[in-house]
C-alpha cells in the first residue's frame, strides 16, 4: 500500500502543531499523541520518565467518523462536525500546559475518504492542529511500537491484532535472537482489512446478534486471514512454538474484563495480562448471550459500544479460528503509546549523539 503521507523518522519529523500549543509557563514540557480514528478521537499527554513516560492528561470522545463512509466513499457533514468538536476540546487541552512535541495522525476513515484531506485542512484552519495520515503499514509498526515491551524471554515471533473501527490491522513480529533488553522487534509481515467493528455494524446491522449473521462475518474475516496465513506460514510457526498472540483494542479489551470478571473495566488490571484463550472464547459466548440490553447493561461495554462489540468479536472468533493459540496477552495501548514511545526516543537521541561515546 502507497503512503498517504510521508512516515514518521526522527531524521524527517512530521510538521510541529501551531505555537498557540507551546505554553512554557506551566510547568515542565510534556508530549502529546493524538488519533483521530474511524470511531474514536483519543488524545494522550504524558512526561518521560526512567522507564518509560508518565501520562498527565487523556481524552477520548466516540466521534463516528466513519459513519455511511462505507456506503458514500465520503466522510459525512455531520460526522465531521462531531470530530471537528472533539478537536477543537482536544486543541483547548493542550493549549493549557506545554507541549514539548506533539504528533497528531489520522487513520482509516481519512485514508479512505473522498474528503479526507480536506476535512484535515479544515481543521487546521479552526483549531490549528495539523493532522497527517498514515499508512495501514505505519499503523501496524506503531502498534508493535507500543506492544513490544509485552514480549518476554523466549518469544521468537509475535502475532499482533489491533481490531479498529475501519479496519484491522494484523502485524507478524519477528523477535531478533539474542537482542539486548529494549531492542526493537521486526515486523516481517502486515495485513490491513477494511473491516472494522464501524463497517462491520453498519453492513452486517442486526444480524450479528443472530448466530448465522455472526458466524457469516467470522467466514468473511477468515478466508482473508487464511490468504495471509498461506504467505508466512504463521499456523506452522505457532505449532513449533515461541509465538505469542497479542490483542490491542475494545474489543480484546472488553473480552479480558468479562474473563475477569471485572465489576468495572479497569485499565491496570487488564493492560498485559495474558488470557488462557478458553476463558477468552467462553467470554465471548457470554457477551453474545446477553443480547443488545445485556450489553447496554454490562459494565464492560455500556450504551454507546452496544452496536460495536459482536461484530469485534466475530472478527477475534476469525483470527482465533485460523491461528489458534492457547494464550493471549491484551494490550490497552496502541497507536498513542506507539507515538509517545517513538517521540521520546527521537527526542533523546540527539544528545546522546552531542555526548558522543564513552571515554
Amino acid at each position: 500500500m502507497t503512503d498517504a503521507a510521508t512516515r514518521y523518522s526522527p531524521e524527517a519529523p512530521p510538521e510541529p502543531a501551531a505555537t498557540v500549543f507551546v505554553r512554557p509557563d506551566h510547568g515542565p514540557a510534556a508530549f502529546a499523541a493524538l488519533d483521530l480514528g474511524t470511531n474514536n478521537c483519543r488524545l494522550l499527554v504524558a512526561a518521560p520518565t526512567t522507564t518509560g513516560f508518565r501520562v498527565v492528561d487523556s481524552f477520548s470522545r466516540i466521534v463516528r467518523l466513519g459513519e455511511g463512509l462505507a456506503h458514500t466513499g465520503r466522510l459525512a457533514d455531520s460526522a465531521m462536525d462531531r470530530a471537528a468538536a472533539a478537536l477543537s476540546a482536544c486543541a483547548d487541552k493542550l493549549g493549557r500546559r506545554p507541549i514539548r512535541r506533539l504528533e497528531a495522525v489520522a487513520t482509516e476513515a481519512c485514508r479512505r475518504a473522498a474528503n479526507g484531506s480536506a476535512f484535515l485542512a479544515r481543521i487546521t484552519a479552526e483549531s490549528g492542529l495539523r493532522l497527517r495520515i498514515i499508512s495501514a503499514r505505519e499503523e501496524a509498526e506503531l502498534a508493535m511500537e507500543s506492544c513490544a515491551p509485552l514480549l518476554e524471554p523466549g518469544d521468537r515471533r509475535a502475532l499482533l491484532f489491533d481490531i479498529g473501527g475501519g479496519s484491522t490491522e494484523i502485524a507478524w513480529i519477528r523477535v531478533p535472537p539474542g537482542a539486548c533488553p529494549g531492542t526493537p522487534p521486526e515486523l516481517i509481515g502486515y495485513l490491513s482489512l477494511p473491516l472494522g467493528v464501524v463497517t462491520l455494524a453498519e453492513r452486517a446491522g442486526q444480524s450479528c446478534f443472530t448466530e448465522h449473521g455472526f458466524f457469516e462475518v467470522v467466514d468473511e474475516v477468515a478466508t482473508h486471514l487464511a490468504e495471509f496465513d498461506r504467505v508466512h506460514c504463521i499456523a506452522q510457526e505457532i505449532r513449533a512454538g515461541g509465538v505469542r498472540l497479542m490483542g490491542t483494542s475494545g474489543t480484546v479489551t472488553t473480552l479480558a474484563g468479562v474473563a475477569m470478571a471485572l465489576p468495572r473495566y479497569r485499565r491496570p488490571l487488564v493492560d498485559g495480562t495474558t488470557l488462557d484463550c478458553t476463558a477468552a472464547d467462553l467470554a465471548l459466548g457470554d457477551l453474545f448471550a446477553l443480547g443488545r440490553e445485556g450489553l447496554a447493561q454490562h459494565p464492560c461495554v455500556g450504551p454507546e459500544r452496544v452496536e460495536f462489540v459482536l461484530p469485534g468479536c466475530a472478527v477475534y472468533a476469525a483470527i482465533r479460528r485460523v491461528w489458534p493459540t492457547p494464550r493471549l496477552t491484551v494490550a490497552d495501548r496502541g497507536l498513542r503509546e506507539g507515538m509517545l514511545t517513538r517521540m521520546m526516543r527521537a527526542d533523546r537521541a540527539p544528545a546522546r549523539r552531542r555526548s558522543g561515546p564513552a571515554r
